[in-house]
């Protein structure tokens, strides 16, 4: 019998119908995206975001489809891996670290400063050591994906892990909405606007949504910012691991500090800079990760239930809501003191 890990037919056939969703629910986000620039001369909001929204509607109202569900998680984490890692070839690499290695310190700064001040924020709420922690990471390094890798080193309870990954991915929507009002009162500069956004939204495909509907450098910069705070999951699990002694081989793996696109990522934009990546085909990576991103959008949206945040608590909503205005102000001093542009 093999052992291969590679899909069976059954696995595939039970994605279809989530990926069916996905896809409908796209193709709607990108025709009510055509329709705002025939009418209006131009997209109010873009298709990436449209996607999202028109899903959260749809799972809000018609709720959990048990058959759906399977190709919707496969869209919007397979999916959208592999889209990020498509973006690494269409990266102009020097433009982005124009401002040196500051930024990459600011970075690893911000987080260290960010997470300590969350979990105070969380137990000045009313919240309990571990979710207060759960809710902290989330914030300050990746949403559901620190939640999810923090939650086993630290011992955390199944309601905590649902309560915090439940409002991270709701506020998460709200702040892919609400941060680009900030460009003007602030007077950012797309570049500067990328960085906020790769700081301080929580998932890769929220930072995508947030920044590429602003611009291509800003969503280039959001990216390269998002992943290089995705690299901390890393330290910060490995130290909460030792501090809890639970440390497992499978906890402190190579592959749950280091994802795979992440390094397909770097790779990309490795080659792109050497110039072994030609234009021609950069930009077929290009439209390629932009409708992929789409579909992850979409499927996002659709595994997203607005109401699940009555289930959540006043407290979580307190110390997740705070830390996140934290984390914004952090960033924007971050921002200011170094001097980009």
């Amino acid at each position: 019998m093999s052992t291969s890990s590679s899909p069976t037919p059954n696995r595939w056939s039970a994605l279809v119908p989530g990926i069916i969703a996905s896809i409908l629910v796209s193709a709607v986000a990108v025709a009510a995206g055509w329709i705002e620039e025939r009418l209006l001369g131009r997209a109010i909001v873009e298709a990436l975001v449209l996607a999202i929204l028109i899903g959260m509607l749809v799972r809000t109202v018609r709720g959990t489809s048990p058959t759906t569900e399977p190709g919707v998680r496969f869209v919007a984490k397979d999916v959208l891996e592999l889209a990020v890692c498509l973006l690494g070839a269409t990266m102009d690499v020097p433009r982005l670290f124009a401002s040196g290695p500051a930024l990459a310190l600011g970075i690893v700064l911000l987080v260290c400063i960010a997470l300590p001040i969350g979990v105070l924020i969380g137990r000045l709420a009313g919240l309990s050591p571990k979710l207060a922690i759960l809710v902290a990471c989330g914030n300050a390094i990746c949403g559901n994906s620190a939640i999810a890798a923090v939650a086993p080193v630290i011992g955390a309870d199944k309601e905590d892990v649902a309560a915090s990954i439940a409002l991270t991915a709701v506020l998460g929507v709200v702040v892919v909405l609400c941060l680009p009002l900030l460009i003007a009162p602030l007077a950012l500069s797309h570049y500067q606007y990328g960085v906020l956004a790769g700081l301080t939204v929580y998932s890769v495909p929220q930072v995508l949504a947030a920044a590429f509907a602003v611009s291509t450098l800003s969503g280039q910069v959001a990216t390269v910012v998002k992943l290089a705070r995705v690299l901390m999951l890393g330290p910060v699990v490995i130290f909460f691991a030792l501090r809890a002694h639970r440390a497992s081989a499978e906890t402190l793996s190579f592959k749950r500090i280091v994802p795979w696109f992440v390094l397909g990522f770097v790779a990309l934009a490795i080659l792109r800079s050497a110039g072994l990546i030609p234009d021609a085909a950069s930009a077929a990576a290009k439209v390629t990760a932009t409708w992929l991103t789409i579909g992850a959008m979409a499927a996002l949206g659709l595994g997203v239930d607005v109401r699940s945040v009555r289930d959540v608590g006043a407290r979580v909503v307190l110390a997740v809501s705070g830390s996140l205005c934290v984390l914004i102000a952090l960033a924007i001093a971050l921002i200011r003191t170094l001097g980009l542009s």
